[in-house]
Parts: structure tokens; C-alpha cells; sequence
């Protein structure tokens, strides 16, 4: 019997847009803006989470 295919599923703290460009207003020597790249810390950078992620209780 063929295995249902598992995708990996679309974070929820940045909803798929991992990773941010944030302009500080100054400029490089040759006209550019400097921009800071920041990336979402609960998928570190990837816009996908684990599907099995969930408490899991200890045994004891």
C-alpha cells in the first residue's frame, strides 16, 4: 500500500517568510542601502516546522 507523503509544514510564528532584509537607513560608499538580514528564531530560517513538534510528556 503506498505511504501518504508527508510535507513539511508552513511555520507559524513567520507564516512561510523566514527571512526578513530590515534597512537601517545609512548607505554604502557606492550608494546602496545597509540592510540587516534577520531570520525567524522558531524556524531558523527555514519557514517550515517539524510536523511531529509537540509536548511531549516524560516517563516516570
Amino acid at each position: 500500500m503506498p505511504q501518504p507523503i508527508q510535507t513539511a509544514r508552513i511555520c507559524r510564528a513567520c507564516d512561510g517568510h523566514a527571512t526578513a532584509h530590515i534597512t537601517t537607513g545609512a548607505r554604502h560608499h557606492d550608494g546602496t542601502p545597509v540592510t540587516l538580514r534577520v531570520t525567524c528564531p522558531a524556524c531558523k530560517g527555514t519557514g517550515h516546522t517539524l510536523s511531529g513538534t509537540g509536548s511531549v510528556r516524560a516517563r516516570g
